[in-house]
């Protein structure tokens, strides 16, 4: 049998880290038994649509390589794979379960509901639904279809079994009938709620698996009775973990704690589209978000998607909610940013370094070279080298440093023992000024660091930077390394 799956994200803004990783794993299954992958706009909460939002799911998609085999933009033999457009589809499902007595329709208006959910909540009892509609003859219900009167079709229920499923990470669930509500099916515009719209077409596009939040897990029961009712095979479930974030909040003592809890757009935490425009490459966002809530064997952590279509499997699933950790995240990307090639780390840099820097005044593949080891991410480097474009304000107990036997004397000493020498110099290579500066700390007999880190805090300005003071005067130039120099003496 040929394995399908899908990704079936709602149109409601930006692509979740928590919903790239269903992604992820859903492709992933599918590539590795030679499968299908299909993409699925589930759209019937038209009130939370977001305009755009469709072609953010494409897009990311395709940014994090995530091809789909079937989908609405490609088409295939199962469409339209937009839920809004196969409307007509449900209707005569939700007729049949009618007319086999596992649904009904329902006429009762949102102010009854309300108030009976308003009963039961005075009681502190969880609201159900009443089965009132369950009751009416066929006379009635076709005197109010005359009428007019809108009306949701409903599932039934039973009130008294036992309702369950299997799943690959929490075995076999199973809860009372007695438990469940009777969920709405058709709503009364004619749509399908996700409730029943996820059941007819996992069935009618051939899923065999289904991967999705594990907030499904009490649900998946009544899917299940749905399946039952049809007589069709259900598909594998396999619920995930979510993922979660580290965080801090009051107690009612008002202590500051630490908790832990999903993450949220709302709440600050970055999407997938976030951290690719802060710089952070597809790659190690790809990798990273495999592992939260997937263990490979052994201890490499380090995985191209090619190798992970290969290796992925459902035992390495975990039970436990995964932490997504900003700094776990950032050390993923600088180990992709080292592997890049100078060539490719300028293309990724220009556009960062151009936001501080003119690019006809310095020489970007030699910066380049210093600030790849040193990258995280590329929304870093503006804060790295602002200071080549102007000189920053800086103290003058920047010059003070214990382990580099450097004060406040020893830095006038030195500077202006070096200033000449540079202002004599006309070969302004990295190698002329090294070789020309270590002379001249050897003649004067004194510590390197007496010499360097002074002269770095003079024509930088800051106590770290990309390279030493011989890489940075290089960069510089001359003229605009003795303007800095001269200045900073003056102001000592």
């Amino acid at each position: 049998m040929e394995v399908r799956t899908r990704f079936a994200p709602s149109p409601t803004g930006y692509m979740h880290l928590g919903n790239l990783r269903t992604a992820l794993y859903t492709y992933l299954w599918a590539r590795k038994n030679g499968g299908k992958f299909i993409l699925r706009i589930e759209d019937t909460d038209q009130e939370r649509e977001v305009a755009g939002a469709v072609d953010v799911i494409y897009n990311s998609l395709a940014t994090a390589g995530l091809e789909h085999d079937e989908g609405p933009d490609v088409g295939g033999p199962a469409g339209p794979y937009v839920q809004s457009e196969r409307k007509p589809l449900y209707m005569p499902y939700a007729e049949q379960l009618i007319a086999s007595g596992h649904a009904y329709r329902c006429f009762c208006t949102k102010e009854r509901l309300e108030e009976a959910r308003k009963a039961a909540e005075a009681k502190g009892e969880t609201f159900k639904y009443d089965k009132k509609c369950l009751h009416l003859s066929p006379e009635e219900i076709q005197e109010k279809l005359n009428a007019g009167e809108p009306y949701v079709i409903r599932q039934n229920v039973p009130l008294t079994g036992r309702a369950g499923f299997d799943d690959v990470i929490y075995g076999h669930v199973e809860v009372d009938c007695s438990t469940l509500d009777d969920n709405v099916l058709i709503k009364a515009d004619g749509l399908p709620t996700y409730n029943f719209a996820n059941v007819i077409d996992d069935h009618l596009m051939g899923i065999t698996h289904v991967m999705r939040g594990n907030e499904y897990l009490s649900s998946a029961p009544k899917y299940n009775l749905l399946y039952e009712a049809f007589g069709w095979q259900p598909p594998v479930y396999v619920h995930l973990t979510p993922v979660m974030c580290r965080d801090t909040a009051v107690n009612e003592n008002g202590e500051t704690v630490e908790i832990t809890r999903k993450m949220s757009k709302r709440k600050g935490d970055p999407s997938f589209e976030d951290l690719l425009s802060q710089g952070y490459l597809v790659d190690a966002v790809i990798n990273y978000m495999v592992l939260l809530g997937w263990s490979p064997r052994g201890e490499r952590e380090i995985y191209s998607l090619d190798e992970l279509k290969q290796i992925f499997d459902l035992e390495g699933l975990s039970k436990s909610p995964s932490i997504f950790d900003m700094q776990k995240m950032n050390w993923f990307n600088a180990e992709y940013t080292r592997m890049l090639s100078p060539e490719k780390y300028l293309e990724y840099a220009r556009p960062w370094l151009n936001k501080v820097l003119d690019e006809t005044r310095f020489d970007y593949a030699r910066l380049c070279e210093l600030l790849q080891p040193r990258t995280e991410y590329f929304a870093q480097l503006p804060g790295m080298v602002d200071f080549l474009a102007e000189m920053p304000e800086f103290s003058n107990e920047l010059y003070v440093n214990k382990k580099q036997k450097s004060d406040l004397a020893t830095a006038a000493s030195a500077l202006g023992a070096v200033l000449p020498l540079l202002e004599g110099m006309e070969d302004w290579t990295e190698i002329a000024l090294h070789d020309a500066v270590m002379a001249k700390i050897a003649d004067m007999g004194i510590k390197n660091g007496q010499m360097l880190w002074p002269l770095r805090i003079a024509v930088s300005g800051k106590q770290s930077t990309p390279g030493g003071a011989f890489e940075i005067m290089y960069l510089l130039g001359r003229e605009e390394t003795l303007k800095r120099l001269r200045s900073s003496i003056r102001a000592l």
